[in-house]
């Protein structure tokens, strides 16, 4: 179905790169504006001249600049339809490892980053039209399973799994037609991905089409097409909902 999200103005954090990109470049494809924010201004901007989208600088973590972007788009644009929690980040550290600044930049970025998009941009996504706008906060398997050498990413993670359910409660409460779900992500081809498991520099892995077996990577479009998903008024029936997309990874029992 060609234009899933025709006339929507949708926003990205993170954008430049990795999931945000995909989601970016599917968004676009399928009708959206595009605004591509990202702390990598000059990568914004490519993937933004290459879907005919529009970047922004943005360090998630800066609340005033957070209210500047959304002010620019309440400008530009007269709202927001679709807005996208992506930027994130990873430091492989378990609980005896992990320093606190690292802890703290864990969730400077992940939630507050993820809180500060949420509540700044409320004012903009307020009973916009069709079945309403969509929030879609990057969660991630981490969220849901027990990983020993992560231990910030996980709690920021489980933090923004918590967060949504309860921003998305507050919006139906108050019947602003906003829907707020969250995706988990398993394992997916993206350079963060390529970096940690010591493959620094080199090409990214092709993901083939069709059914994957069980301990393979899935490809960043594959994120990118449950958030169009979401992003659709396909989804108009969900709310409060934290997503795997994990090829089964959840589901399956570990010993």
């Amino acid at each position: 179905m060609a234009g899933r999200v025709a006339g929507k103005i949708a926003l990205v954090t993170g954008g430049a790169m990795g999931l945000g990109k995909a989601d970016c470049e599917r968004l676009a494809a399928e009708g959206a504006t595009v605004i591509v924010s990202d702390r990598e201004a000059d990568l914004a901007h490519d993937v933004a001249r290459s879907i005919g989208g529009e970047a922004l600088a943005l360090d998630v973590t800066d609340e005033a600049r957070w209210q500047e972007v959304v002010a620019h788009i309440g400008a530009r644009h007269g709202g927001l339809d679709i807005l996208v929690n992506n930027a994130g980040n990873v430091i492989f550290e378990s609980i005896e490892d992990c320093s606190t600044a690292n802890f703290r930049l864990h969730l400077d970025i992940h939630v507050m980053g993820t809180f500060f998009g949420c509540r700044h941009a409320l004012a903009l996504m307020k009973h916009r039209p069709g079945a309403g706008a969509s929030i879609i906060n990057m969660a991630s398997t981490a969220a849901l399973l027990g990983y020993a050498n992560i231990v910030a990413y996980t709690a920021a993670k489980g933090a923004i799994r918590a967060m949504t359910r309860s921003i998305a409660m507050h919006c139906q409460d108050r019947g602003y037609g906003i829907r707020v779900n969250a995706l988990a992500p398993g394992g997916i081809e993206t350079p963060m991905v390529r970096a940690v498991a010591g493959r620094a520099g080199q090409p990214l892995m092709d993901v083939p089409d069709g059914p994957l077996p069980p301990t393979a990577l899935g490809a960043p479009a594959d994120v990118a097409a449950a958030v169009l998903f979401l992003a659709s008024d396909e989804s108009r029936f969900l709310t409060g909902l934290t997503i795997p997309v994990d090829n089964g990874l959840t589901a399956r029992p570990h010993h």
